[in-house]
């Protein structure tokens, strides 16, 4: 099915477990004007797994490792045909919304909203 044009940008938060880095993501820009944005992750015990639906809903994807990018890119390569995937290079360093995961992730995705 083709995707619809939408006014709004859908942003997928991408991390190993959607614990900590990928949940933090989503809940900083979960208000930002002219976004939706949920999180995922992409370890067996993830709390929300990524998804080929999440992948093709998505328009941007922000990963924290390029490992991240490199499993996303195996799974779901045929998925893949419409979202930008950007690795953000944070390590597995944070805690659930700690104040300077949270300063990164202003730095490093703001600019490519």
């Amino acid at each position: 099915m083709p995707r619809r044009p939408s006014a709004v940008k859908h942003v997928l938060f991408v991390c190993s477990k959607n614990r900590l880095r990928s949940p933090t993501a989503e809940q900083v820009f979960s208000g930002f004007p002219g976004i939706e944005c949920t999180s995922a992750g992409l370890s067996p015990e993830a709390h929300n797994p990524v998804t080929a639906e999440l992948v093709e809903w998505a328009h941007i994807i922000f990963v924290m490792e390029k490992a991240h990018r490199a499993k996303l890119s195996e799974r779901f390569r045929k998925h893949l045909r419409h979202a930008r995937v950007v690795c953000l290079d944070i390590p597995d360093n944070y805690d659930f919304m700690d104040p300077a995961l949270v300063r990164i992730l202003n730095e490093k995705v703001r600019p490519r909203l």
